[in-house]
């Protein structure tokens, strides 16, 4: 088998710089924990710096699973990146660059306040420079994160990387664990987390796990 079909399933929506070249786009790829958004950027760039084009990474400081400023996947890719709090004035970061940049890629997106997801788009009308955001769309609890929902909202490409629940539907939904396994439906939005917190769930499945507020038994019609 072609090691790159292997490495890199269909679901995987590679960019390639060639692609709508002449007026840049925001692009939001959003999905549930575990769907390889940190491979699909990887590539990406990859495609980008194979071509001797000039990137730019960003990823939370808020999750350091695998070390502050570094973007890695679970196929064993990495890549050194700036990172960004809740304060940081991204467009001051990126005029602070001294160079041109061809594509500015982010890594843990639904982090990003919905300013600085303004501030993107800015950059993307204003310094003409394609901007490709990989996050999960919804939090523990069914809600959108203030990012990834801003991002839903201006981003001109959205596109939605595929994982699967254990019963084999598409997984939509994210449940955290308790330290004995059972999905809570209690806690702070932010949790830093990987298999041992959170797994990812169709809708039916995470119904069932969480229980959530806004979902109600259907009445018996007997």
């Amino acid at each position: 088998m072609n090691l790159r079909a292997l490495l890199f399933p269909l679901n995987l929506r590679i960019e390639t710089p060639d692609q709508e070249a002449s007026m840049a786009q925001l692009y939001f790829y959003y999905s549930a924990m575990n769907a390889g958004k940190s491979t699909s950027l990887l590539q990406s760039e990859y495609n980008y710096r194979e071509r001797g084009m000039t990137t730019r990474l960003l990823t939370a400081q808020i999750d350091q699973r695998y070390g502050a400023g570094r973007i890695s996947s679970r196929i064993g890719l990495e890549r050194k990146a700036d990172t960004f709090t809740e304060t940081t004035d991204l467009k001051a970061w990126f005029t602070a660059f001294n160079g041109h940049t061809d594509c500015i890629l982010v890594d843990e997106a639904q982090f990003l306040t919905p300013d600085q997801v303004n501030q993107l788009s800015d950059l993307v009308d204003e310094a003409n420079v394609p901007v490709l955001c990989y996050g999960i769309r919804s939090d523990f609890l069914g809600n959108l994160f203030p990012g990834s929902a801003r991002l839903l909202a201006l981003a001109d490409k959205l596109s939605e990387l595929k994982t699967v629940c254990h019963c084999g539907r598409k997984a939509i939904m994210v449940a955290r664990l308790d330290e004995k396994g059972k999905a809570i439906s209690e806690g702070d939005q932010v949790v830093i987390g990987g298999n041992d917190r959170y797994v990812s769930m169709c809708r039916k499945h995470y119904k069932d796990a969480v229980k959530p507020e806004w979902s109600t038994p259907l009445l018996s019609t007997r």
